[in-house]
């Protein structure tokens, strides 16, 4: 499987090229365009509880869409995320995972196993952190972020502060500490700030230049109010 990116960095496309019947699984609805020959299929990726616990905690679809060349042929598949921004393409190994947050997995190869797990508790109270996606095994994956991709390599020690809705995915071997950038609500609400991941490495982090969670924020004040 050999993974390319084009029409970075604002709207990128990613292409996944399989040799005779490799597989690929991707985002649901994530697929832009395929070659001929290749087999689609969705499927709940590891189980009812386990796509169930992806799909409500992780951000992520129920079902994950497996792409499959053609036994004799080799084959591609064009994939995009649902809105404008860059893509960056990781291996995992089985003794380094990454950490992605809510719906930033776009795909991975067959070897990468996708689980959920806690990353924080600012879902609990409306914020973008919560649960996140964790990728392990051995593979490719491709997270898409909005915006701009930034890449923080962190020393033994070293590290920095970043708003959660803007934090991509980090290495799981980064120590992440979640916290209120403003003690109390009334200064919360002066800053404009509520949740920020203090990252320590050794390690990788990377973020976006826009948050979702804004965007949502400004479309909501924008339409009209229904009643």
């Amino acid at each position: 499987m050999r993974v390319s990116v084009r029409h970075q960095p604002s709207f990128a496309v990613v292409r996944v090229e399989l040799a005779p019947g490799e597989q690929v699984r991707g985002e649901s609805g994530s697929m832009a365009a395929h070659s001929w020959g290749v087999e689609v299929q969705a499927q709940m990726q590891g189980g009812l509880m386990r796509s169930l616990s992806r799909s409500v905690l992780g951000g992520e679809s129920l079902y994950v869409t497996t792409f499959t060349a053609h036994p004799e042929h080799p084959g591609w598949v064009d994939l995009a995320a649902r809105l404008p921004g860059d893509a960056l393409v990781l291996d995992v190994e089985p003794s380094s995972g990454l950490v992605l947050t809510r719906g930033s997995w776009l795909a991975s190869d067959a070897g990468v196993e996708l689980d959920t797990r806690w990353g924080g508790a600012s879902s609990l109270f409306g914020g973008e952190g919560g649960f996140v996606v964790h990728a392990t095994g051995r593979g490719t994956v491709v997270g898409a972020c909005y915006g701009a991709l930034d890449r923080h390599d962190l020393p033994e020690g070293g590290g920095f502060t970043v708003d959660t809705g803007h934090v991509v995915a980090y290495e799981d071997r980064v120590q992440p500490r979640m916290r209120k950038v403003s003690r109390g609500v009334l200064q919360s609400m002066k800053s404009g700030e509520g949740w920020v991941f203090d990252f320590q490495g050794p390690g990788t982090v990377w973020t976006q230049s826009r948050n979702p969670t804004e965007l949502v924020g400004w479309l909501a004040a924008q339409l009209p109010n229904r009643q």
